[in-house]
This record gives structure tokens, C-alpha cells and sequence, in this order.
């Protein structure tokens, strides 16, 4: 079971899904559902950290926060 990091990570409500999912996920493309575990991430995109779900993120110790998966593999590609 993968570490959790406590304070980092939410539960998606009713409100957060209402205020969300006119965009969806900017990782997947998917909308969030009630229940769902999201964070905080740094990406690909413009304009800092969004919401994204949890297992589409990675917890990056050098920087004490998510980064979306995707953005993290393409920089350990570009430095090893």
C-alpha cells in the first residue's frame, strides 16, 4: 500500500465536484466523482498547481509535493 502523506491529500465533496468538473481532471481528462482522492499537483500545464486525482500524481520528496505522473516520468527521462 503506497504512503499516504497526510494534510497532502482530500476528499473530493459535493462542492468540490460542482466547482471541478466543468474542466475535469487536468491529468486524465476524467471527471471527479464524490469519494475520490485528489491533491494539489505541478504539471505540464500553465499557471501552477491543480486539482488531480491521487493516482494520477506522485510525491516528490525533493520538493515536499505532487507532481503529476506523467511530468514526473518525462523529467526523470531528461535527467536520470
Amino acid at each position: 500500500m503506497p504512503k499516504r502523506h497526510s494534510g497532502k491529500t482530500f476528499i473530493i465533496d459535493l462542492e468540490k465536484v460542482n466547482r471541478l468538473n466543468s474542466n475535469g481532471c487536468p491529468a486524465c481528462g476524467h471527471k471527479f466523482n464524490l469519494g475520490d482522492t485528489a491533491v494539489w499537483a505541478c504539471g505540464a500545464w500553465e499557471g501552477g498547481a491543480r486539482v488531480i486525482h491521487e493516482q494520477d500524481a506522485v510525491y516528490d520528496h525533493r520538493t515536499n509535493g505532487f507532481i503529476e505522473r506523467k511530468c514526473y516520468s518525462a523529467k526523470l527521462d531528461r535527467f536520470p
